[in-house]
């Protein structure tokens, strides 16, 4: 287990620490504050560019090669990030074309960070200059365990510019596609208000325009886009590749928040890193949502320092943030529990951001592991240093687990850029919150959940579900029969398959080519408000805890043989079918024609437990979380609180506790935000291992 922290070493030199004499005299304390708190990794080098290439051509590396030295002598190992997330100054000054150019034309000047257009050939050259010298001269350190690209590509609104040879990049990315000019035309109908080009220089990029661009032609400048960015992080990937082929290569990602592929930015490394806010969110389920998006990523392929399966969290935040309205402290015991959250679903690497508050730049009051004063004696890195001495316990024990779910949700980019595009059927429908619906019932049931892409192989699964597939590709479809056809269960939802891959709609019937699967039509839809919600009437077997409404949007269902599971109770639809189920070959394809309240999801998972025999990993209180870690002969528990009270359990068979080596049976008490790390075996010979193993680690 990686246990480590965010470091800036060129905050911390004279005059902001040190002395005159011996600038560089505070890495040596913080080094010895690092081991004491448990510390095992840090991660270092994404904004020293300027620092490191002073000048074009002059390279200064001697002084990270100083401080991976101390590391060494304190057995703490190195993630180095290439830096060119933050060119210098006089890169920009004198090449201003890498600048970025927002929509309105307007350039986006230098001296900041992320100061930099992905589709520049003068930036990837010099960013290979620079990721080239940082590996000959380091990248033989024998702390140098792997390296991070860039950080947060994309960021700051950079996933798109505009600037004159993008232009030239784009309308390359188009040939390529469509090969002639009269195919682009047709799948991307632009005889819709009469913007037929007939040369490939015509193509405009969706710029500031007096009104809305052509959807077809926005959906692709968001795939270009991405496709720009993933190729950046595959040239430093490659790169780093050759040069350091004994390390492994990540870079920083947030669960769908930015405008990229992050499936096709996580086969571009070898092990995917997530950028947590956990600690700044206030529900256990939209973070833990977050976490299982970002281990799904890479199922295969996996190659990270320490082996094993997972991913990591380079950056998980200590302390307050500094850009929401009020930058509340964290509480004590959060940060502990959001760490064991992400330990829980796959984590095998957990570093803080940031490791000592900086005393310069915009990110002086950011919380970090320190304070300003740095002395090592305050509440934040108390709770830090606890949990090192607990990951030195419990890291043998996790080596080599695994996390697995029975249960998947589809996501897709290009759905959910589809779904950012204006003029949507209903503005106040969001098919992030959507899915969270869905998370958050199987969530709270303490049932695993993977995430995948309509194209994965869904064959492990026994429920996939599908929440508002708007963009659906024919292909796609296709594969989804297929995972029905031998004896899948799929939900799907309204807002689904209501356009193809080019954003064209179907005229053969709506869902498009699967009104076979569930065995029935959309005759129409009617977007509604939210203040004036329909209900649902149920028939058969369905268990309903509540009445139910029906939200937002309402799918006129016309039944082409399918099992009516639901109705709408009013409007000129009342009595026609809004939830519906239909047997496909060996398997069965349920439809949903609305969106409802989350009690109805959480009815949705009972009904859907006893059709396909998914089960919770522990039957335990409603305000305890649940997560497991396997692997052959062993199946680790992870019990969460996050309340502000106690909560008891009762345990009808022995379970031993990792954190306190003790073993029970009965009533346990799991305080406020506590934490209980279990095993179904009673006795303490493996407890005993670990603590031999954590003693010699």
């Amino acid at each position: 287990m990686y246990f480590g922290v965010d470091y800036h070493p060129e905050h911390w030199v004279y005059p902001y620490a040190g002395t005159q004499e011996d600038p560089e005299a505070r890495w040596h304390r913080d080094v010895e504050l690092m081991a004491s708190a448990g510390v095992n990794v840090v991660r270092m080098g994404e904004y020293v560019w300027g620092l490191c290439e002073p000048e074009e051509g002059y390279y200064d590396f001697d002084w990270l090669w100083r401080l991976m030295d101390l590391m060494r002598q304190a057995e703490i190992e190195v993630v180095l990030a290439t830096p060119t997330a933050a060119p210098p100054v006089w890169l920009a000054k004198k090449h201003p074309e890498i600048l970025p150019v927002d929509e309105q034309g307007l350039t986006l000047h230098e001296g900041t960070r992320h100061a930099y257009f992905a589709n520049s050939d003068v930036y990837w050259e010099y960013s290979r200059n620079i990721v080239t010298a940082m590996a000959k001269a380091l990248g033989h350190h024998p702390q140098l365990i792997a390296w991070q690209i860039d950080c947060g590509v994309g960021a700051h609104t950079t996933e798109f510019s505009y600037n004159e040879e993008t232009r030239k990049d784009w309308h390359a990315w188009l040939k390529a596609k469509y090969k002639t000019i009269d195919r682009l035309n047709d799948c991307m109908g632009t005889r819709f208000w009469g913007q037929t080009v007939t040369d490939w220089s015509e193509v405009p990029m969706p710029m500031r325009a007096p009104t809305v661009h052509n959807p077809a032609l926005v959906l692709d400048w968001m795939r270009f886009s991405s496709d720009s960015l993933v190729a950046y992080i595959k040239m430093q990937s490659d790169l780093l590749h050759q040069l350091t082929p004994d390390k492994p290569v990540t870079t920083l990602l947030r669960a769908l928040t930015r405008h990229y592929d992050h499936f096709d930015a996580a086969e571009a490394v070898d092990f995917v890193s997530l950028d947590s806010y956990a600690t700044v969110k206030s529900r256990a389920a939209q973070n833990a949502m977050e976490v299982d998006i970002m281990r799904s990523l890479k199922k295969d392929g996996v190659r990270m320092p320490g082996g094993g399966h997972g991913f990591w969290v380079m950056e998980q935040k200590a302390g307050q943030v500094n850009w929401q309205e009020v930058n509340s402290l964290v509480r004590p015991g959060v940060v502990r529990l959001f760490t064991y959250q992400l330990l829980s679903r796959g984590v095998d690497g957990v570093l803080y951001f940031f490791w000592r508050q900086p005393r310069i730049g915009s990110e002086k009051f950011y919380g970090g592991v320190l304070t300003h004063d740095g002395r090592g004696d305050n509440r934040v890195y108390e709770e830090i240093r606890q949990i090192g001495e607990e990951m030195k316990l419990l890291g043998p024990i996790i080596q080599d687990t695994q996390v697995y779910a029975d249960t998947c949700i589809l996501v897709s980019h290009d759905n959910i850029w589809s779904q950012k595009l204006p003029k949507q059927p209903n503005q106040h429908f969001n098919v992030r919150d959507h899915v969270l619906l869905f998370y958050s019932a199987l969530h709270d049931m303490d049932i695993p959940v993977d995430f995948a892409r309509p194209t994965d192989d869904l064959s492990r699964y026994k429920v996939v579900i599908a929440p508002s597939l708007q963009l659906l590709a024919g292909g796609e479809a296709d594969l989804l029969k297929l995972y029905v056809q031998n004896g899948g269960v799929l939900v799907s939802t309204f807002n689904t398959a209501l356009v193809d891959e080019h954003h064209i709609a179907p005229d053969d019937g709506i869902p498009h080519d699967l009104t076979d699967l569930f065995g029935m039509e959309i005759s129409e839809f009617d977007p509604i408000s939210p203040d004036e919600p329909n209900y649902l009437v149920f028939k058969g077997t369905f268990p309903t805890s509540h009445l139910h409404p029906a939200r937002l949007w309402c799918d006129v269902i016309e039944p082409r043989g399918c099992q009516v599971i639901a109705t709408y109770g009013k409007d000129f639809y009342a009595g026609k079918p809004a939830m519906t189920a239909n047997d496909f070959g060996l398997g069965k394809a349920v439809y949903i024609g609305t969106m409802s309240h989350q009690y109805f999801y959480s009815d949705l998972m009972h009904w859907l437990r006893q059709l396909c025999g998914i089960y919770p990993l522990l039957k335990v209180p409603d305000k305890i979380e649940v997560s497991m870690r396997q692997k052959e002969g062993t199946k680790l528990f992870f019990l969460l609180n996050h309340g502000n009270s106690h909560v008891t359990v009762q345990f009808y068979k022995p379970m031993h506790d990792f954190l306190t080596g003790t073993t029970f049976t009965g009533k346990y008490d799991i305080p406020p935000h506590g934490v209980v790390v279990l095993d179904e075996q009673p006795t303490t010979s493996r407890f005993e291992a670990s603590e031999a193993a954590a003693e010699t680690a």
